[in-house]
């Protein structure tokens, strides 16, 4: 049975109970079940269910019994690693069991590398010696300080059914509304992913954006998240509680954003998780506190050759947010500014790969309008879901359906001869020290560098491309590493993204030559053979060195034969690469131009044209032959008659 839904809501939850033999797991699970001790059990039961209406937030429970010995060790690691909670036991009349948590089975989690939060428990309680008091809580404190997946710890018996369902509730618990997400229990603060998403939340219920939640508005709050109102008494109460614990948590116009945060804090130091949980839920996070998907309206795409792209209104919102953030109107924005602006997000997204410096900075390092609007064009383009839900979390207020949209199909566009798309992506092919890594830097405005670093990973640049006219396009350029290019094209629909191709090479290199033109090759022939054919442009760089004598020749012989436009030449050294990014987007914009075509492919179009002639030439045959027949069977009517 699947642990969530469609919407990310848990459908259940499974636990697994494990712990030293003779510890009380198997009489720990059929009293919780059927609320009596039984007076035998198996060694290890069959997985055993509490239905959805045992505990109050109506979540079924599977319970997995285990058994500690060698033979069945395999199934105990198989079940550790598929559970949602681990409840791990000890008998509390026998001390070692307990030892051995710490020496043994919280380490063997660790190995294992499970991820699944620990509930402790104490079983056979009514055993337990009285002339040997135990302080769990002294006991345990070193222990969970040590082995922070551990959420609760808890004695119970079986035999008196002392606090047996308070255990399996506890690890159902642990599991739909988890701690870890929210709470830094080391330095007794909530974690920053949580404070984005508690501000974002204060933020939209702050209607006046005045910093303060006023009474109503508080109220209103409390209605959304809990369906019920606070009473005036109940505010005053909430206000003085913050009041005496934080200094400006409250000012004359309300709750303020520190009172807010310190609120959803106690609640979890209180153990009122589920609180915060409760208001995170309500306003559309999941566990890892990101929007779930099931309020991301992302447009889907029928086909592997469409893409997504942000519309005029989204790309309005996102024009004023720069402008807004801008505080010195200085038309970049400082890291701090770019920081501010995604506060209410889980994580600033362009911090890490492929997006960090992927856009147009100035030489101070403030990103410009153009890498501003190119970044989310680029994010728009790879992970469009990722892209509405920055949208979202930095207050796009439209319809969320009306912030992206989704372009024809290039194989339409090939047949129309045009294509509607504002964004193009490019792919970069070329051998080792042929100039790629140096006119994607060109493209950024970024001075040329003579060191050479070789490209092992992911490389992306974006930014817009002025053409004639005036209008303005987007282009993503990924450079393709040469090691790379086998796997990448191991994939037969990897040209499926891709709007246009260029194939670089070293003009005063041989081997950089005939190297590039083998890629261009690879590159043509999968094209042919997936139906994803793209325009291709053959860019001969360092035009500033003495060019090898045959290049020339030979590539304005190899353009011509597989009907490509004829070499570019540039120099990124001298600065004249500029022309060459309006001449990617120009192929781009005419998809049905530029495809270089193998002699493999000509023979394949040849045949097809003469079957389709055969087949045209039969049909009309035929047509005849009815035609004919028709009229012989009307003059013999008529002769009869």
């Amino acid at each position: 049975m699947p642990s969530r839904s469609a919407a990310g809501v848990r459908t259940g939850v499974r636990v697994v109970v494990a712990g030293d033999r003779g510890t009380g797991k198997s009489s720990l699970i059929v009293a919780a079940a059927s609320d009596s001790f039984p007076e035998y059990v198996s060694a290890v039961l069959p997985p055993t269910r509490l239905p959805s209406d045992f505990y109050p937030d109506g979540v079924p429970i599977t319970i997995v019994d285990t058994s500690s010995s060698m033979e069945s060790r395999v199934k105990l690691i198989d079940e550790l690693k598929r559970a949602d909670a681990v409840v791990l036991t000890y008998a509390c009349d026998q001390p070692m069991t307990l030892s051995r948590l710490t020496t043994f089975w919280l380490p063997e989690l660790h190995k294992l590398e499970v991820k699944a939060p620990v509930i402790v428990v104490g079983c056979k309680l009514d055993l337990r010696d009285e002339r040997q008091p135990m302080n769990l809580e002294q006991v345990m404190a070193p222990i969970m300080q040590k082995f922070r997946e551990i959420e609760t710890c808890i004695e119970c018996s079986s035999a008196t059914l002392i606090q047996v369902p308070d255990v399996f509730y506890y690890a159902q618990k642990a599991v739909l509304h988890p701690t870890a997400p929210l709470f830094d229990h080391e330095k007794q603060c909530l974690k920053p992913r949580c404070i984005r998403a508690l501000k974002r939340i204060f933020m939209l219920c702050d209607h006046d954006m005045d910093g303060a939640l006023s009474d109503a508005e508080l109220n209103e709050f409390q209605v959304k998240c809990f369906n019920a109102p606070l009473q005036p008494a109940e505010i005053v109460v909430v206000k003085s509680v913050v009041q005496e614990r934080i200094r400006g948590g409250v000012n004359d116009l309300g709750l303020t954003l520190e009172g807010f945060l310190f609120l959803h804090a106690l609640f979890i130091e209180k153990g009122r998780v589920e609180t915060a949980w409760a208001v995170l839920r309500k306003f559309g996070y999941d566990d890892d506190l990101k929007l779930r998907d099931d309020i991301l309206p992302v447009p889907t795409k029928h086909a592997p050759d469409q893409s997504v792209e942000l519309t005029n209104e989204a790309l309005d919102f996102l024009r004023g947010i720069f402008q807004l953030y801008d505080s010195d109107n200085d038309g970049s924005l400082q890291p701090s500014e770019l920081d501010d602006i995604f506060v209410t997000a889980p994580e600033s997204p362009w911090t890490v790969g492929p997006y960090v410096d992927a856009a147009e900075r100035t030489y101070q390092g403030n990103l410009t309008l153009n890498g501003f609007l190119s970044e989310w064009a680029m994010m728009t383009s790879l992970d469009p879901a990722c892209s509405l839900a920055n949208l979202i979390c930095i207050g796009y207020g439209g319809d969320p359906t009306s912030a992206l949209r989704v372009t024809r199909r290039r194989s339409a566009d090939r047949k129309k001869q045009r294509t509607e798309r504002n964004v193009f992506h490019c792919f970069v092919f070329g051998p080792k020290r042929s100039g790629k890594s140096a006119l994607m830097n060109s493209f950024l405005g970024r001075p040329f560098s003579s060191n050479y670093t070789p490209t092992n990973a992911v490389h992306y640049a974006t930014n817009m491309v002025e053409q004639i006219g005036g209008t303005q396009k987007t282009l993503i350029l990924q450079e393709i590493p040469e090691d790379g290019v086998k796997k990448f094209l191991f994939n037969k629909e990897c040209l499926a993204a891709c709007d246009v191709s260029v194939f670089l090479y070293d003009s005063s290199d041989e081997y950089s030559w005939k190297r590039s033109r083998e890629l261009l090759l690879e590159v043509a022939r999968q094209g042919e053979e997936c139906g994803y054919g793209v325009p291709c442009l053959l860019i001969a760089a360092k035009d500033d060195l003495d060019p090898y004598p045959m290049a020339l020749q030979n590539s304005a012989r190899v353009t011509q034969q597989l009907g490509m436009e004829a070499p570019f030449h540039v120099s990124v050294k001298l600065r004249d690469s500029k022309n060459v990014f309006s001449k990617i987007i120009s192929a781009a914009e005419h998809p049905h131009m530029s495809i270089p075509e193998t002699e493999k492919g000509k023979k394949r179009r040849q045949y097809r044209r003469l079957v389709n002639s055969s087949l045209i030439f039969v049909s009309l045959g035929a047509a005849v032959a009815v035609v004919g027949l028709a009229a012989y069977r009307a003059y013999a009517a008529r002769k009869n008659t």
